[in-house]
């Protein structure tokens, strides 16, 4: 199969090196155009380009798909297929009609449920239990495609999503070689989706970083989880912003307000919640690198203070 492969973050390369040690031939890669990045604004490629240029493999990188000198390269390829994994730019159509068996998407999520930019993030966040990836025939829908492939995986207590990531990565890397070897063959069997249970995971934004003490124990654990390693939660104390990369819930009652903090020592930084206890062990103070709750401890006194 003469495959194409669309991709731009770390969560695309899982596939594109899977791809690339398998029988199949990948004649081209598209990502998202260089950008200026970090203080000295120096020029940062995609690690999708990296691995191609890696490989040696021609990387075409257009702002936008929609221009026909660009539908009109693409087609000059003349692709089987091809794989579109959080590339970051919208496939119109006329590019959806190109490849003989058309487009196919990686996404981190079991569809129809989290369709949309965080599904990974979204997930921790309503406390599912279960992920996977579903590999799909795209469309002209944000989504909406028939399914080709669903691989399940448990979301483990406490897990981050940068962790649940990699492993969601790693599994439609196997997933797809399946797909396009069965799409070869003829014998993968399309299954549409039930759009009535369909939700929608919006991409994130900063403010949902803020720890609302308000809240239970276990919807601020969550969100810690689910936040780390972007935007990371965060939570307000004294005139200083903390931000929250590890925190584990506890069982208990206190006379003490939400944000109140009960105790604060080796194990952790206890704070009273809506409901319940949440235990804060990894924080970071602005300027300095994460550290344990106890490194803070041993230089600050936290105890019987109140975040906000």
């Amino acid at each position: 199969m003469k495959i194409i492969f669309a991709g731009t973050p770390d969560f695309s390369v899982y596939a594109l090196r899977s791809l690339i040690d398998s029988r199949h031939d990948i004649i081209a890669v598209y990502t998202r155009p260089d950008r200026q990045a970090g203080r000295g604004r120096k020029v940062k490629v995609s690690p999708v380009k990296q691995c191609a240029l890696d490989h040696g493999i021609p990387v075409y990188q257009p702002e936008s798909l929609k221009e026909q000198s660009v539908r009109q390269e693409l087609a000059r390829l003349s692709p089987d297929t091809m794989v579109v994994v959080a590339y970051g730019l919208i496939l119109p159509e006329e590019i959806l009609e190109i490849p003989r068996f058309g487009c196919l998407n990686i996404h981190a999520s079991l569809l129809p449920r989290w369709r949309g930019a965080a599904p990974v993030q979204r997930a921790i966040l309503a406390g599912d239990k279960t992920s996977g990836i579903t590999i799909m025939q795209m469309d002209k829908g944000l989504d909406t495609g028939d399914m080709l492939l669903k691989l399940e995986c448990d979301i483990h207590p406490g897990e981050s999503a940068g962790v649940l990531h990699d492993r969601l990565a790693g599994l439609g890397a196997r997933g797809i070689i399946e797909v396009i070897d069965r799409l070869e063959t003829g014998t993968l069997q399309a299954v549409r989706q039930d759009n009535d249970k369909a939700c929608y995971a919006a991409k994130l934004d900063k403010a949902e970083a803020s720890l609302d003490w308000g809240k239970s124990a276990r919807e601020l654990d969550r969100q810690v989880h689910a936040f780390n390693p972007w935007p990371v939660a965060q939570t307000r104390w004294k005139d200083r912003v903390i931000r929250v990369w590890e925190s584990v819930c506890l069982d208990g009652d206190s006379d003490k307000k939400p944000g109140d903090v009960i105790r604060a020592g080796r194990q952790g930084i206890d704070v009273m919640t809506g409901d319940g206890i949440l235990r804060l062990t990894l924080i970071q103070l602005p300027g300095g690198k994460p550290m344990s709750a106890q490194a803070f401890c041993n230089a600050h006194s936290i105890e019987d203070d109140t975040l906000s």
